[in-house]
């Protein structure tokens, strides 16, 4: 399978950011690398109190911070209520604090909104997803100010493209990332 991975060029327009935390962030990381006008995203820990978290740390569930994908865009080719939308239909944001078999508050949905617009795109979106009843239970996604990103260690950096045989990645990020694919209506990068 074909994982997308993230850009190194810069443009002048590609400078938007945005942040989201749904399950590992290994898996968030190739989602918003495979749409259009995404650049990269960089994983991380955002949401918590401690400083310059390491994975052991927020493994630990005692941080605060949960897993949380930067998400560097590009507003002419893609919106932040598409990346919104991806980042639902990436998940099951009735879970709390878990996603599958991964489990505690650092796997919490979360998005993080820089803006009073983002807050309402988000909010909307929830309230459009409550609405169409797709989902049985309450929709938990937090939505929170952002405050601060900390990138994780190197070693977690496109670590999918990096170890397609790890057993985890295998068996729950590819076919994750699989169906994610295949149901989104958003456009993809070739």
């Amino acid at each position: 399978m074909n994982i997308p991975k993230g850009i190194e060029k810069v443009t002048a327009s590609s400078k938007a950011v945005a942040y989201f935390a749904e399950d590992c962030f290994w898996h968030s990381e190739i989602v918003f690398q495979s749409l259009a006008g995404v650049r990269d995203a960089v994983s991380g820990y955002a949401g918590g109190k401690t400083k310059n978290p390491r994975y052991e740390d927020v493994t630990s569930g005692e941080t605060g911070h949960a897993e949380t994908v930067q998400v560097f865009y590009d507003p002419q080719k893609i919106s932040y209520a598409t990346l919104v939308n991806a980042f639902f239909a990436s998940q099951d944001p009735t879970q709390l604090n878990r996603q599958g078999n991964d489990e505690g508050t650092q796997y919490r949905s979360a998005a993080f909104y820089t803006s009073n617009d983002e807050k309402q795109i988000v909010e909307k979106a929830i309230n459009d997803l409550t609405a169409s009843k797709k989902y049985s239970g309450k929709i938990v996604t937090q939505v929170a100010p952002f405050t601060k990103f900390y990138p994780a260690e190197a070693y977690h950096q496109e670590y999918i493209a990096h170890n397609g045989d790890n057993p985890y990645v295998w068996n729950v990020s590819t076919p994750d990332f699989r169906y994610f694919r295949n149901s989104f209506k958003g456009n993809f990068k070739e």
